[in-house]
């Protein structure tokens, strides 16, 4: 409301159910709109976000929010112990040690978590006297293996490797192919070495999308997608 400037204007998407998608861009391209959007913690004042051809107001909030698991960029650092913190990804249901056990492992979390005092026990946080701070990197994998907790069929992730050192990254991205199968994947991100694994490539600028392609096809493009392929990796 009182906006100088829409966030999105001509704005058109369509990502295929099954698919990954990357969208990449400065920021303030509407990259976090889009999220927003997508997960109805606002409606669009012009044009329509659809789910299966149906406007999102169609559905009860809840229940489309059940149908969507999210990393968000800056995710809560729940003071519990890490099994319930990553069943909080489905929080009305009594955690499952198994399942969390294979979201951890998925989000790249089961080595440092198996090197804590307690393991899967361990209370994170300082908020309780025996409480174990994480770094940074550490929290963004327990939050998104919350994420791989959550039994839903459209997973949205939000600078899923910002925190996460070059090691790390290159081990979560080797096996993010099969952890994303079967679900409609949105990855928004930064870093295209993240964006390359994707189906396809959306390229955001001033609240619309200027480039689609495979990561091949958009650099042999020439375009804003492979300039800043190059100014990230140069010499690549």
């Amino acid at each position: 409301p009182d906006g100088r400037s829409p966030a999105l204007e001509n704005f058109s998407l369509e990502i295929p159910a099954g698919h990954v998608a990357a969208v990449v861009g400065e920021n303030g391209a509407g990259k976090t709109t889009l999220l927003k959007l997508l997960c109805r913690f606002y409606d669009p004042s012009a044009g329509v976000v659809e789910l299966d051809g149906v406007d999102l107001r169609r559905f009860d909030p809840a229940e489309l929010r059940s149908r969507i698991a999210v990393l968000f960029q800056e995710p809560v650092h729940y003071h519990e112990i890490i099994t319930d913190n990553v069943a909080l990804g489905e929080a009305a249901a009594q955690a499952a040690p198994d399942r969390v056990a294979a979201a951890a492992e998925a989000a790249g979390a089961s080595g440092f978590i198996q090197r804590l005092p307690h393991g899967y026990d361990t209370l994170l946080g300082k908020w309780f006297a025996d409480g174990i701070e994480l770094s940074v990197g550490e929290w963004q994998r327990i939050a998104l293996a919350r994420a791989f907790y959550r039994r839903a069929g459209i997973l949205v992730l939000d600078e899923p490797t910002s925190a996460m050192d070059p090691w790390a990254e290159a081990d979560w991205l080797r096996r993010f192919r099969r952890l994303a199968q079967g679900r409609t994947t949105l990855i928004i991100t930064h870093r295209f070495a993240t964006a390359m694994h994707a189906d396809v490539i959306h390229v955001m600028s001033q609240g619309r999308i200027v480039e689609s392609g495979a990561h091949a096809a958009l650099l042999a493009r020439g375009g804003r997608y492979a300039a800043g392929w190059t100014a990230q990796h140069p010499g690549a």
